[in-house]
């Protein structure tokens, strides 16, 4: 089913007839699809609603790069528009990152929350991390005044893109031009401060071999949300959910209906 808001064409499945609703939203470069062993074990207590974000799955691209309050206010009329007020939400990665803003900013559509290797929090870069993008930031400016020059003509727009390659993520790499700007939005939020107004009760799942969001976010966001809890899965990585699936289902059961 899909359902235009905010300019967009969103995808979205319901699973189950009956009990709380639950709000799956999806990591970055991901879709509804990766949520289906949860589905699968959540639906025959509880109403599952997962929608595909913006530009992934089988949803439309934004009509223009997307911040992390731009994809919250998107869920906020989904929710409203579904009658899904009150749900709880359940968002992984990029997902946790809008559930964190969206309770932020729209406390009301929301009854609890579960973060599992949620981004939104950005730590100081390392040593080696600084240096690498002084170094990246070197490269571009030169390439930028050959630009103006002319001197190289349309080597100069190649030498971009290798310089792209080698110094961006594999996520960023993978976007086109226009998905690229939504994502350095994203990747740029950061909710520290901010993270002491949450008032839903959240539930925090984290695995401790996360590389890509790691356990200290989960360890920061318990301390800083005032009625959280976390939970961590040994030797589980950034996908904890699909890796350890009856146990994370389990879990999330016992809080949405306890």
């Amino acid at each position: 089913m899909t359902i235009d808001s905010n300019g967009v064409a969103v995808y979205y499945e319901q699973h189950g007839k009956a009990g709380p609703d639950v709000l799956l939203l999806h990591g970055w470069g991901c879709n509804v699809d990766l949520w289906k062993p949860i589905t699968d074990r959540l639906s025959a207590s509880t109403r599952v609603t997962a929608i595909d974000f913006p530009g992934h799955g089988k949803s439309g691209r934004p009509p223009e790069p997307w911040d992390a309050a731009a994809h919250a206010r998107l869920v906020a009329d989904i929710i409203e528009r579904l009658g899904l007020s009150g749900c709880v939400i359940v968002g992984h990665s990029h997902g946790g990152r809008v559930a964190l803003r969206l309770a932020l900013d729209r406390p009301e559509l929301i009854g609890k929350l579960v973060i599992t290797c949620g981004a939104g929090l950005r730590g100081k870069p390392t040593a080696k991390a600084a240096a690498r993008s002084r170094l990246y930031k070197a490269l571009r400016s030169g390439l930028n005044v050959l630009a103006r020059l002319r001197v190289f003509g349309g080597l100069t727009e190649k030498w971009r893109g290798d310089l792209r390659k080698a110094f961006g993520s594999k996520d960023y790499n993978a976007l086109d031009e226009e998905m690229r700007k939504t994502f350095v939005l994203l990747v740029n939020t950061d909710m520290t401060e901010e993270l002491h107004g949450i008032k839903a009760p959240t539930l925090l799942i984290w695995g401790d071999a996360d590389t890509e969001t790691p356990l200290w976010m989960g360890q920061t966001m318990e301390r800083l949300i005032p009625d959280a809890g976390l939970v961590v899965f040994d030797g589980a990585s950034h996908f904890a959910y699909l890796e350890q699936p009856e146990r994370f289902a389990s879990i999330v059961r016992a809080f949405v209906c306890g």
